[in-house]
């Protein structure tokens, strides 16, 4: 065989192995997908985790083996509000005759876990304060609210929830740590300088530097995966409805009306505004490829209430917006595995397509490139 010949074949091997890299490694039956929706072309193969009460914010370990989540699932926990749970992504067992594993105290409320990229776990809790659910107040003057708990620190534990320890904490709010991939820092909102703001904790130094410094609520932010550039959510309040952000915060409260998506550099530089969109626009992730970003919104359900949460994609400058999921319901907290071949977020769908109010956890297979069979589900 020529030298020619040779390489011909080198090539012929290379665009059938990278061929089959794109499309699905398995046979893929539409008919068995019951929780996908026409026109989720980027998804298949969704698989529902967690199955009654409320269960959000799931995120990934590093390996993509688990999930860390919050849940007040009566099935899981008694105590009437957020606990944080672990669980194995494919629903399997974490040890014989156990699914699910509580790593929070079970005193108190939490929300916002994440892992760390040795495997270690945090979260926010506000059990030092006090061991019961602290009052939650949803509505106030006719507006829907969010609870801002003083009483909110970050806290840190292992897998085997074996020992709890206080990570950051300090005066007035604490929470939403997530943790970037290269190991080096968290970054998590605070009030700890009078607003709700953005900081960078140092893992290795605990040095603190604050990334924002605008009226209005920062929070909800996560890295890329080059860990350059953070994402995250944030209101703009002016004029009379920045007295009424001012108001309702101090009174520990915020409404979460009207919020854009914003990037910027890990140090709190070149921040740019990605969505010019109404309504609500907040839990954002980047994808994989790190140009674009998934995002949970309402601008597109405003006429009718602004009831329905979809997820969509768009380019960091705001362009190319496609709605990913059209479940008719509540669709957010998204994430992609680190691998970039899964994505978890939280819904309020059912197989039977009957409404519901219970948020569970989902994953589904990540479809980047959407085929025939898809785009005709």
């Amino acid at each position: 065989m020529s030298n020619k010949q040779i390489f011909k074949s080198i090539i012929t091997i290379a665009i059938i192995f990278l061929s089959s890299c794109s499309q699905p490694k398995e046979n893929y039956d539409p008919s068995t997908d019951l929780l996908r929706f026409k026109g989720e072309v980027h998804l298949r193969n969704i698989k529902q985790l967690t199955f009654g009460g409320n269960n959000a914010e799931a995120y990934w370990s590093f390996d993509d083996k688990q999930l860390v989540f919050q849940s007040d699932w009566d099935k899981l926990n008694d105590h009437g509000c957020d606990q944080i749970f672990l669980m194995n992504v494919d629903g399997s067992q974490l040890v014989q005759n156990e699914t699910y594993r509580l790593i929070s105290t079970g005193k108190g409320r939490t929300t916002c876990s994440y892992f760390l990229k040795d495997g270690r776990i945090i979260f926010a809790s506000t059990h030092a304060q006090s061991e019961e659910c602290p009052e939650q107040v949803m509505f106030t003057g006719g507006r829907y609210v969010w609870p801002i708990y003083k009483s909110y620190d970050i806290y840190i534990t292992d897998s085997t929830a074996s020992t709890t320890e206080l990570f950051i904490g300090g005066e007035g709010y604490d929470a939403e740590p997530t943790a970037s991939p290269d190991g080096k820092y968290i970054v998590f909102t605070s009030t700890r300088s009078g607003d709700l703001e953005l900081w960078r904790y140092e893992i290795e130094t605990a040095a603190l530097l604050q990334l924002t410094n605008t009226l209005g609520y920062d929070g909800g932010a996560f890295f890329s995966r080059d860990s350059r550039s953070i994402v995250w959510r944030a209101s703009r309040p002016v004029g009379e409805e920045a007295n009424e952000y001012k108001a309702l915060l101090s009174e520990g409260l915020v409404e979460p009306k009207a919020m854009s998506i914003y990037i910027a550099d890990i140090e709190g530089n070149n921040v740019r505004k990605v969505t010019e969109l109404p309504g609500a626009n907040w839990a954002p992730f980047f994808h994989t490829s790190g140009n674009k970003i998934i995002f949970s919104s309402n601008h597109h359900s405003i006429g009718e209430g602004g009831r329905l949460f979809d997820l969509f994609l768009i380019n960091l400058d705001g362009t190319g917006l496609e709605q990913i999921t059209h479940s008719g319901t509540f669709d957010a907290f998204p994430m992609f595995s680190f691998d970039g071949s899964k994505i978890v977020f939280a819904s309020n769908r059912r197989v039977d397509r009957s409404s519901s109010r219970e948020t569970n956890i989902f994953v589904a297979d990540w479809v980047e490139n959407p085929t025939d069979e898809d785009n005709n589900f």
